[in-house]
């Protein structure tokens, strides 16, 4: 296949050879011209880095390390500690409002890597509020919040590594009732709950002198992970993009529509899907995944993860007691207690598992609720 024809079939291109697990990797990234040209060439890189390290299957959990990193305006980069070691621009160009950037992206991914000896950890999405829906008058878009918290959904279950996305809910999420909130996530088969809100939707009027007058819209908003098993708040952050508003101020503006993602604004509220699922594998990627048993029968028990997690027939797994207890402040407190009892993968379903017990005689004590942990092979 000529280099011509092959760089028509996909932005992922080119040069692509594995040698002791190390990957080069020709990428072409894009970002939309809005703010500055350095700032589109940032995004751009990004893009191309991002690319690379998910085709080449690296850690997309050292991503956001790297990142403070390729703001700065340069020919190449070097990386020491981290699955990408070298990033060589190639070549940029500006091309319909949009920047291109081309660069060869030097990648060597471990084996060792959290996402590849776990399983993936269960999510429940809680649905993105307005916070202020006399921002969404322009154009109408008062059920962005759905459709954001959609895009989210649909950003984890194609493109993170170490989570799945085991239901949504309306049900209001408040942290400040911990308790339930651990219902609620055990009623989803979920180790972590995600909830946000869209804080800032206003626009400003760019007035130009010889062209039409251009409208910048903002997208801002928060993000909150709790810990399902104990109602705890790990994670909390804020994300913030401008992008042209290319819709008459008029105009209805239907956001479930392709016209609507592809435009520069829907680009930009995407790239904050893919930070935040991007800052969810950097954070928690490395916690241990603890699927529960829900049911216990004989020398047989049921898990509540299945294939989409990852669990493979003949797996091991290791069982933990469960031993949870609300302290003299009314908090509760997660606590295991190792057992010595060895699990084996028998049959696996979409969202369950069944396992056999090797120590047949100690099966009478295990328990709904108990937790269990991955044995590495040996």
């Amino acid at each position: 296949m000529n280099r011509k024809l092959f760089n028509t079939l996909s932005s992922l291109c080119l040069l692509v050879t594995f040698q002791l697990n190390a990957a080069w990797l020709e990428v072409t990234g894009s970002a939309v011209l809005l703010e500055s040209e350095n700032t589109a060439r940032t995004n751009a890189l990004e893009d191309a880095v991002y690319q690379a390290m998910g085709y080449a299957g690296a850690d997309l959990g050292s991503f956001p390390n790297l990142r403070p990193y390729l703001s700065s305006e340069r020919a190449e980069y070097q990386f020491s500690g981290n699955e990408v070691r070298h990033v060589m621009v190639i070549q940029t160009r500006k091309k319909s409002g949009k920047f291109y950037l081309t660069a060869r992206i030097d990648v060597y991914p471990s084996a060792n890597s959290c996402h590849k000896i776990q399983y993936k950890k269960g999510v429940l999405l809680a649905g993105f509020k307005i916070i202020s829906p006399q921002h969404a008058a322009m154009g109408g878009i008062y059920q962005l919040g759905d459709d954001f918290s959609t895009m989210l959904k649909r950003q984890i279950e194609r493109k993170s590594q170490s989570f799945v996305v085991s239901g949504t809910t309306r049900v209001p999420v408040n942290a400040g009732q911990p308790s339930a909130m651990m219902m609620l996530a055990e009623d989803n088969d979920a180790q972590y709950i995600i909830n946000g809100q869209i804080t800032d939707l206003t626009s400003t009027l760019d007035q130009k002198l010889l062209k039409s007058d251009q409208v910048n819209r903002q997208f801002a908003v928060t993000i909150e992970i709790m810990d399902g098993k104990t109602g705890e708040v790990l994670m909390q952050n804020n994300y913030r993009e401008i992008a042209e508003w290319p819709f008459s101020r008029v105009s209805q503006v239907d956001t479930k529509s392709a016209r609507f993602w592809q435009s520069s604004y829907g680009q930009a509220i995407q790239r904050v899907s893919r930070n935040m699922m991007l800052d969810l594998e950097s954070s928690l990627s490395c916690r241990t995944s603890l699927p529960e048993i829900v049911n216990v029968y004989g020398n047989k028990v049921q898990i509540n993860i299945g294939r989409i997690h990852g669990v493979k027939r003949g797996d091991q797994l290791k069982l933990w007691h469960s031993a949870g207890f609300i302290d003299q402040q009314g908090i509760p407190r997660n606590r295991m207690v190792q057992t010595d009892i060895t699990l084996t993968v028998d049959r696996v379903y979409e969202k369950s598992t069944e396992l056999s017990v090797e120590q047949a005689d100690l099966a009478s004590s295990i328990q709904p609720g108990d937790l269990l942990t991955k044995q590495l092979p040996r």
